[in-house]
């Protein structure tokens, strides 16, 4: 079955994850998504190597097979004469590109936006950067943990005087995700009307909007919140706890929740008590409702406290290791990974595909990546290279 976004073209100079993972959810749909990356690899292909080379040298790595499943692989160096030339070429059978490079260096290369539709007019540009096209910091370069710092959820995990960053780069992933909707806004305004844009996302405007209500908060209130833990501003009992093999996490919002899970405690008279009447007056108190639940867990295996807080109603999970995660039944019944050959070992590399079920175009299963360069000559000859012109190129290191 043709996936939905079948015939749209792809060009992907994304590198590690905001990037790349546009260009992955696309591929997942249909499009025929090309990575362009340098002559012998990006440095996005050895993150988190799953193998080593004879020589001890790192292979390429678990991040960059999840962030190009799908994709086709072409190395061109547009900073050299002739790979521009074969650049241009390309951008002229393309829909979109995809870029998440400083702006001076996509304008080097001839990526940013008016380079492209001078030669494609109705091209759209998924241009990613760190903090934008406009401001002070617009040409700083920057990562995931950057976003997470600036918009205060940093400052606001962990312990007061001990901040944390999350290891899971949602900033990232979130600004690939926003392009992704912009490019598909994008080719529907194309269908429309026949123009194309630039969809331009920043990881800084990504993590304010994720942390937009807390903001929101501050600039009306003033409350100048620190961090409290596990817990949580406006609701409780919501922390991690401690069972006899494990720990669980409780998230309780909201009164019909609060009195399920006060009954399972047998505390009815906490139903009636002033500190803990509405959700911001649980977080407020919510050491006194943390203490309670952790006497109670402390008692109860993992599994058993899950069970009785299902039962209730209360929503609670387990806090998994990577390879518990990996076998949980519920993660294996909607078959979240998929697994894929890797050269090099005998045990399968597990890939996500894109979390979202359509029923009549849903997501093509994950494929593999591509070895460096694997499809240039097939990708240059379609538009018109022949055997003499890419042994010229090679020649002189454009491809």
């Amino acid at each position: 079955m043709p996936g939905v976004l079948d015939g749209i073209r792809v060009l992907d100079f994304g590198r590690y994850i905001a990037g790349p993972y546009v260009g992955a959810l696309l591929a997942d749909f249909g499009a025929d998504v090309i990575r362009i990356e340098k002559r012998g690899g990006s440095e996005d292909r050895f993150v988190l190597p799953l193998t080593t080379d004879a020589d001890g040298r790192p292979g390429e790595g678990a991040l960059f097979l999840q962030m190009n499943r799908n994709k086709r692989s072409v190395t061109l160096d547009p900073m050299k004469p002739e790979g521009r030339t074969a650049l241009d070429r390309l951008v002229a059978t393309a829909d979109v590109v995809i870029a998440n490079l400083p702006p001076q260096t996509m304008a080097r290369m001839g990526l940013d936006y008016d380079s492209l539709r001078a030669v494609k007019a109705d091209i759209i540009l998924a241009n990613l950067s760190s903090y934008g096209k406009d401001g002070p910091w617009a040409t700083r370069p920057g990562f995931d943990s950057v976003g997470q710092a600036m918009c205060g959820s940093i400052y606001l995990t962990g312990e007061p005087g001990r901040p944390w960053r999350a290891p899971i780069a949602f900033v990232d992933f979130g600004t690939a995700l926003h392009a992704a909707f912009g490019i598909a806004m994008a080719l529907i305004e194309k269908q429309r009307s026949g123009r194309g844009q630039e969809v331009v996302g920043a990881l800084l405007a990504t993590a304010a909007a994720f942390n937009g209500f807390l903001l929101t908060e501050q600039s009306v209130l003033e409350l100048d919140r620190g961090p409290i833990g596990n817990r949580a501003f406006n609701s409780g009992p919501t922390d991690l706890f401690q069972t006899r093999d494990g720990f669980i996490v409780v998230h309780t919002v909201g009164n019909p929740l609060f009195k399920r899970w006060a009954d399972l405690m047998g505390e009815p008279e906490w139903l009636e008590d002033e500190r803990f009447a509405t959700d911001d007056a649980r977080g407020d108190n919510g050491a006194v409702l943390s203490e309670r639940m952790a006497d109670w867990c402390a008692e109860r295996t993992r599994d058993e406290a899950l069970e009785a807080l299902a039962t209730a109603h209360v929503p609670a999970g387990p806090v998994l290791k990577p390879q518990e995660a990996l076998d949980h039944p519920q993660v294996r019944a909607l078959g979240l990974l998929h697994p894929v050959a890797w050269p090099g070992t005998d045990r399968p590399a597990m890939v996500a595909q894109a979390p979202i079920w359509l029923s009549e175009t849903p997501a093509l299963p994950p494929t593999g990546q591509a070895e460096t360069g694997e499809h240039t000559d097939e990708v240059l000859s379609a538009i018109g290279y022949g055997a003499e012109e890419l042994a010229a190129l090679r020649e002189v290191g454009a491809i």
